[in-house]
C-alpha cells in the first residue's frame, strides 16, 4: 500500500537464496546487449501526471525498454515510463535518486513532483535528477488488468473482516474467483512477471540507461521492500539508499500482512487518546477506552445490519484502519464514526459506477503479491488464523489473517524471495515511526537486524505512515537529508523524539 494512499515482513537468509537472486539478473545478456540500452528521449509528460502548481521546475518523462522475462533477455520487451526533474546545479549533481511511493501498485510519475511540492529540500533537488516511474505493470508501464468493477466484492488490498468462521469460508470464494479471473484475463501472459525481483532489474536496467554508474534510491511502505531488493541484489550499483515506513523485507507474506493487525493496535490508541479529548465535539468518548468501545460498538452492530447505505463493519474497518495514516484524516475518520453512530441517521445507498479506478493498482498489488512467495492452499489454515487473530488483535486482525486470492493464484513463484544481502556497503538507512498502521515498528527492526552493518536505523517517536518530508519530524528530516546531500550517515541507530 502507498503512503499517500489509504502494506512488516519476516525473511530468511541464505547463501543459495542470495545467489539465485543476484544471477539470473544479468543471465544470457552480454556486456554489449547489456550496454545497448538506448538513452531515454525526455519529452512532455501524459496529462495525468500531475504536477502541482507550487512546483516550478520543469517535469519531463521517457520510457525505457526492459525484458518481460529476464530468464529471456531476448525475448518480448515490456515499455516502463519514467519521469524526471533534473538538477539545474550541475557543479552540485551527484547523480540520479529513483523513487517508489508504495504499493505495489502505486504510481510514481508524479512522486518527485509530489515530494519536491511537499518541501523537499533544495540541497536534494541539487544534488540529483529526481527520478519517478511507473513500475512493470503499472499505469504508463505496459499496464495489466484483472477487470476488477466498483461493486465487486473484492475490492480492496485486504480482504475484509471476517466477524466468524463461515464469512472465512465465503471469502474463499471470492479469493477463488478473483484469482480465477485474473489468469482469464491475462492473455499476454505478463502476470507472472510481475515480482519485487524483476522490478529491481528493472531499477538496474533504468539506472544504465540513465547513464549512471550508480544511482541512489528512495523507497516508502512496499517500496521500502522493492529498495531492499534492489540493494540486495545489487549492491555495486546501489549508491545511497533510504528507505522509510519498513515492510521488513524484500516482499510481503502472510506473516507480514498479518502484521497489519498489530499495527492498527499500536497506532489506534493515538487516535483514541485525540478523540477523547475532542469528546464535546465528536461524542465518541470521553477516555480512550470509551472510544476504543465505541469502535467495537459501531462495528460489531454493522457486522450484523449494514447501514442503509451499504457500509459494513468490514469496511468500517477498512476505513479506520486506511485514516491512521496520518493525524491529518482524524477530524474525517471522527466524522464518519459520528455518521453511524446512530443507525437510524446513516446516509441512503449510491449507485455503484461500473468502472474501477483501482483495477490497475489492485491487480498489480496481487500480482506481485502472489508472485513472490509460495502461499497456504489450505483454507483451514486461514480459518485457524483469522480465528486466533481475532482474540490477539480485535482491532482488525480478522480482516489481515484472511484468506487471499494468493492462495488460489496460477502462477507458482519460479525463484526463491530475494534474499537481504547483508554484505556491502553501509548505504543504507533505515527510517520508521514507532506507530505505523501498516508497517509496523517491528518491520524496521526486522531489516535493521538483517541488514546488518550495512544499515542504521532511525526510530522516530512518531504516528503514522511515513517519516522523510511528510512526516514532519525534524531530527528525521536532517538526517536523512544530510545523508542524501552529504553522505552523513549515522554513526549508530538513532532515536527522534516527535517534534
Amino acid at each position: 500500500m502507498s503512503r499517500r494512499r489509504a502494506t512488516a515482513l519476516v525473511g530468511t537468509l541464505g547463501l543459495v537464496g542470495a545467489l539465485v537472486a543476484v544471477i539470473p539478473a544479468t543471465a544470457g545478456e552480454s556486456p554489449a546487449e547489456r550496454a545497448a540500452t538506448r538513452a531515454p528521449q525526455w519529452t512532455a509528460c501524459p496529462k495525468d501526471v500531475v504536477v502541482p502548481p507550487t512546483v516550478t521546475l520543469p517535469v519531463q518523462c521517457a520510457t525505457v525498454p526492459v525484458p518481460l522475462d529476464y530468464q529471456d533477455p531476448d525475448g518480448a520487451r515490456i515499455e516502463l515510463m519514467v519521469s524526471r526533474i533534473a538538477s539545474t546545479k550541475p557543479e552540485k549533481r551527484r547523480g540520479v535518486l529513483m523513487f517508489n511511493p508504495g504499493g505495489p501498485g502505486g504510481t510514481g510519475l508524479d512522486q518527485p513532483a509530489f515530494l519536491v511540492s511537499k518541501g523537499l529540500p533544495t540541497g536534494v533537488t541539487d544534488a540529483y535528477d529526481l527520478i519517478g516511474m511507473d513500475t512493470r505493470g503499472v499505469g504508463h508501464s505496459s499496464p495489466v488488468s484483472c477487470g476488477f468493477t466498483a461493486d465487486d466484492a473484492y475490492w480492496a488490498n485486504i480482504p475484509p473482516y471476517a466477524p466468524d468462521d463461515a464469512a472465512v469460508v465465503r471469502q474463499a470464494d471470492i479469493a477463488r474467483d478473483v484469482a480465477e479471473r485474473c489468469a482469464a484475463h491475462d492473455t499476454e501472459d505478463r502476470l507472472r512477471h510481475l515480482t519485487t525481483a524483476n522490478m529491481a532489474r528493472d531499477l538496474d536496467r533504468i539506472r544504465a540507461a540513465l547513464g549512471e554508474e550508480k544511482a541512489s534510491f528512495y523507497g516508502a511502505s512496499y517500496g521500502s521492500a522493492l529498495g531492499a531488493a534492489y540493494t540486495s541484489m545489487f549492491p555495486a550499483t546501489t549508491d545511497r539508499v533510504v528507505l522509510d515506513s519498513i515492510v521488513g523485507d524484500t516482499h510481503l507474506d502472510r506473516a507480514g500482512l498479518r502484521r497489519f493487525a498489530l499495527g492498527m493496535e499500536q497506532t489506534f490508541p493515538d487516535f483514541a487518546a485525540w478523540a477523547a479529548k475532542r469528546h464535546e465535539s465528536y461524542g465518541l468518548g470521553r477516555t480512550p477506552q470509551q472510544v476504543r468501545r465505541t469502535y467495537l460498538t459501531i462495528a460489531e452492530r454493522l457486522d450484523k445490519t449494514p447501514a442503509p447505505d451499504g457500509l459494513t463493519g468490514a469496511v468500517l474497518r477498512q476505513i479506520t484502519f486506511g485514516s491512521l495514516y496520518n493525524q491529518i484524516q482524524y477530524p474525517s475518520l471522527a466524522r464518519i464514526w459520528q455518521t453511524y453512530l446512530n443507525p437510524g441517521e446513516a446516509p441512503r445507498a449510491k449507485a455503484a459506477t461500473a468502472a474501477n479506478p483501482q483495477d490497475n493498482a489492485l491487480t498489480v498489488f496481487l500480482a506481485v503479491t502472489c508472485n513472490d512467495v509460495a502461499w497456504p492452499e489450505d483454507v483451514d489454515t486461514y480459518r485457524r488464523a483469522v480465528a486466533q487473530d481475532r482474540k490477539r488483535f480485535p482491532l482488525f486482525g480478522a480482516a489481515s489473517a484472511n484468506i487471499t486470492p494468493c492462495a488460489f493464484w496460477k502462477h507458482e513463484p519460479t525463484q526463491p524471495p530475494v534474499a537481504v544481502n547483508d554484505e556491502g556497503p553501509r548505504n543504507v538507512l533505515i527510517l520508521q515511526n514507532r506507530h505505523d498502521p501498516v508497517t509496523p515498528f517491528a518491520g524496521g527492526r526486522l531489516l535493521r537486524e538483517t541488514f546488518d552493518a550495512r544499515s542504521r536505523l532511525v526510530t522516530v517517536d512518531g504516528s503514522g505512515h511515513g517519516v522523510y518530508v511528510l512526516g514532519g519530524n525534524a531530527c528525521a528530516l536532517n538526517l536523512t537529508t544530510s545523508y542524501l546531500v552529504d553522505g552523513t550517515m549515522p554513526a549508530g541507530d538513532r532515536a527522534c523524539r516527535r517534534g
